[in-house]
């Protein structure tokens, strides 16, 4: 059998917004499974000296931090077997380096470790400084994804015209995981995948290049955009040995954190995945050979992602799902106290629960965007269909449950799905996992056999994305 005391194990790293988690995973006569997994928060949100409070920044170093503490804490023995580590970690963000300086290495408590030397804080997804009118002055891309805030091709036009000294202290850029892939594998020029350049956008996915010339035109240091590779591929080897894994050990070139999940759950291509968390996303698998439109529809509410084995994912990605829960039970919780009572809001969200299960249908209409959508930012929650008989906590719940549902599936309509081929969907998340009334409205409105208990875990998905081309 696999799996045992003298496998070898496959490491999967995962940088996100608010925590580093790694796994290791081991062959099994079962398949593929998670031997060991930590997972440490970075507390490594900072304040921006430049972009005031629009920017979005973390602290490398503290990121760093976490890694290092989190490999720690994984059997040494284990460690010790691993032939192949597969990196993940938050799309879009940027992180500047200088390449010769990029980090030392010291002798940690583990063996080898790294730390950040001259290395920039990491600009995030969610940084804000490029506003619709900066992003509007900036030359048209040749993508099929529309420029965005916190975009690190965007965050380098932003430098270029209200910072540039900041860009001449760097030679070199990527997001946060290609930044640790450089540093283990002492890469001389960054490199990438395609899946994180598509997210920086300026990336033309049909050809696997850069604007160059778009970019060359408007002055753009296009110095700095590293080297692309695809998916799956080595991006090189471990140039020390790292926490005890053995020196010359295979690095995968970097991932996008969504394709991870999505790989750590997808198993058919007629499978779709709905995954309801803080935010929602509905995705499928496009049909072979398909290639996305030249150019964006910045009023589309579907993106596609480039994938693996140039295939790309459809993704109805919301900015609504289990944050609307919670902003809902937060302001019963500020009723109530406003009526001089005190209730703990964990309570609230049981009884509303509760309430809601036993009133089985609901007229009531929620269209529940309170946080708007990308595509449609302007359009914010409404509710209609108000009647006296229907304004129960029990309704209103069910009524909100049911928007979020209707509100993915106005972004990828059931139609589409059952053309694409669909025949189950895949339920992830810690919304769904704890909300029965959730999981009620998935079912009334997807005419499809629903699968739950399908963990997403970006670091699996590194992990077994590396596994598979052993």
């Amino acid at each position: 059998m696999e799996g045992g005391p003298d496998s070898v194990c496959v490491l999967g790293i995962d940088l996100g917004t608010t925590s580093v988690k790694a796994a290791l995973v081991v062959g099994t006569e079962r398949g593929q499974v998670v031997a060991e997994s930590c997972s440490r928060e970075t507390q490594a949100y900072t304040s921006s000296v430049e972009a005031g409070l629009q920017g979005m920044e973390q602290d490398s170093r503290r990121i760093i931090r976490a890694l290092n503490e989190c490999l720690a804490a994984l059997p040494q023995q284990q460690l010790q077997r691993v032939s192949h580590i597969g990196i993940t970690g938050q799309m879009h963000g940027i992180v500047f380096w200088k390449r010769d300086q990029g980090c030392k290495w010291t002798e940690g408590g583990t063996g080898p470790i790294f730390e950040p030397e001259e290395v920039s804080h990491l600009v995030t997804w969610q940084d804000g400084r490029c506003s619709p009118a900066f992003l509007s002055s900036l030359p048209l891309p040749q993508s099929h994804i529309s420029l965005a805030t916190g975009f690190g091709c965007a965050t380098i036009y932003w430098y270029l015209k209200k910072s540039p000294d900041f860009l001449k202290s760097y030679d070199a850029a990527g997001t946060i995981h290609d930044y640790v892939v450089a540093m283990l594998c002492d890469l001389k020029k960054p490199l990438m995948s395609v899946q994180n350049a598509a997210s920086w956008g300026y990336f033309n996915s049909r050809n696997k290049s850069w604007n160059t010339d778009i970019l060359r035109k408007s002055g753009f240091p296009v110095h700095l955009l590293p080297e692309v590779g695809d998916p799956g591929s080595i991006a090189g080897r471990t140039v020390c040995a790292w926490h005890g894994i053995p020196k010359g050990t295979k690095v995968g070139i970097a991932l996008g954190d969504f394709q991870c999940s999505v790989y750590s759950c997808l198993t058919e291509r007629t499978d779709a995945v709905l995954n309801i968390s803080t935010s929602a996303q509905l995705t499928i698998s496009m049909p072979l050979g398909f290639q996305p439109p030249v150019t964006p529809d910045p009023s589309s509410a579907v993106t596609y992602f480039p994938y693996f084995d140039g295939d790309y994912l459809a993704v109805a990605a919301s900015l609504n799902g289990g944050n609307v829960l919670a902003t809902f039970v937060n302001m019963v919780a500020r009723w109530t106290e406003e009526l001089g009572f005190q209730i703990q809001e964990s309570a609230i969200y049981t009884k509303i629960i509760k309430a809601a299960l036993d009133q089985n249908d609901s007229h009531l209409s929620v269209h529940p965007t309170i946080f708007g959508e990308r595509h449609i930012p302007e359009q914010l929650a409404s509710v209609t269909s108000i009647a006296a008989s229907e304004l129960s906590l029990g309704h209103v719940t069910r009524a909100v449950c049911r928007g979020l549902i209707e509100n993915l599936c106005s972004m990828l309509p059931v139609q589409r799905l059952v053309e694409t081929g669909v025949q189950r969907v895949l339920g992830s998340g810690s919304a769904l996992a704890r909300n029965e009334v959730l999981r009620q409205e998935v079912e009334r409105i997807f005419p499809f056999p629903v699968v739950y208990g399908k963990d997403v875990d970006a670091a699996v998905g590194a992990a077994m994305v590396m596994f598979q081309r052993k």
